[in-house]
């Protein structure tokens, strides 16, 4: 990612150059307060971006900008400018293959700013970083993004391999939309006549197919909105019981939330072993089930039955997948 102090130093040296013509590197060099070939890399940078810039070699060489190139950019607010270098995560645009395209249009608006708003916008960066994923979340793998990315700018279908939970099936999609949701990718898409959701790190190989037709007004940002409104009123909460181990509280409570953290109350007092058995009132029995698997042998699920017999169906598959003995019961 291209740090705020060489984003300053790329566009001192864009304009350098326009104000003062070519520059040899060992001017540039001690203008900029760096190494010549500190210059060479800024100057492969600029030109990896777009800018025309080349440099030439001999007494008569020098690093120069193609006659003619300026760069302008008029009517932006200096709040404007900062909410353009507060907006773009670039993580997610890496994600999407997008991440060197996007420091590359940053540069250049960076470049064509006025001074004082510039420097406004250079400081959005020094002071403020966006990182969209939850505490203790290591990246998904997602080996099909950028394939299903270039699906939806392109329209054309996608025949994938979709893995749910014991089951892989095979399925021809058409895409219509990616979404981040707490740091998730979803894939929106045409399956079955219908628009459905995929979560993209259960897309486990993805090749493109023929162009499709687009439904004709297709809102992406409405139907998420009344996809996931859907969801949320299908959730019925649920009152959990669990054992914890000693010391493992503290991890239950970041692991579940704020929200059923609040909640949390003894039943009755620790056994011989430090072990406490608390309650809590939990969003849905499905999410309580995942966030008590990230929790492992920490935490023992006791109540209600049906959510401690799938967490003892997940482990029982677990150890028979690796090979592992387990206590009987």
């Amino acid at each position: 990612m291209l740090s705020a102090m060489r984003a300053s130093r790329l566009v001192n040296l864009l304009l350098l150059l326009q104000s003062r013509g070519p520059q040899t590197a060992a001017q540039l060099a001690i203008e900029l307060e760096v190494s010549v070939r500190t210059v060479y890399r800024d100057v492969g940078a600029l030109a990896e971006a777009g800018v025309p810039i080349y440099a030439e070699r001999g007494p008569a060489g020098g690093v120069r900008l193609v006659d003619g190139y300026r760069t302008r950019l008029t009517g932006l607010t200096a709040e404007e400018a900062e909410a353009l270098f507060l907006s773009g995560l670039p993580g997610p645009a890496a994600e999407l293959g997008l991440g060197t395209v996007v420091a590359a249009a940053r540069l250049k608006v960076l470049a064509a700013l006025p001074p004082e708003l510039r420097a406004r916008a250079a400081r959005i960066q020094s002071r403020f970083h966006l990182d969209a994923p939850g505490w203790f979340r290591q990246a998904e793998p997602l080996p099909s993004l950028e394939l299903l990315a270039s699906a939806v700018w392109e329209g054309r279908e996608v025949e994938v391999t979709y893995r749910r939970e014991e089951r892989v099936e095979r399925r021809r999609l058409g895409p219509l939309g990616l979404v981040l949701k707490g740091g998730t990718w979803y894939l929106v898409a045409i399956s079955k006549g219908e628009p459905r959701t995929f979560r993209v790190s259960r897309i486990e190989d993805a090749v493109l197919g023929d162009p499709f037709e687009r439904p004709v007004g297709f809102d992406l940002a409405g139907f998420w909105e009344a996809s996931t409104a859907r969801f949320e009123e299908a959730q019925a909460p649920v009152e959990v019981t669990v054992r914890v181990q000693p010391g493992a509280r503290d991890a239950l409570e970041r692991t579940i939330g704020p929200t059923a953290a609040g909640t949390i109350r003894r039943v009755g007092r620790a056994d011989a072993d430090g072990c406490e058995v608390v309650r809590f009132r939990h969003e849905s029995a499905d999410i309580a089930y995942l966030d008590l698997l990230r929790l492992g042998g920490r935490v023992e699920a006791i109540a209600p039955p049906e959510l401690r017999e799938h967490v003892a169906r997940t482990a029982r598959g677990l150890a028979e997948r690796y090979g592992v003995a387990s206590r009987a019961g």
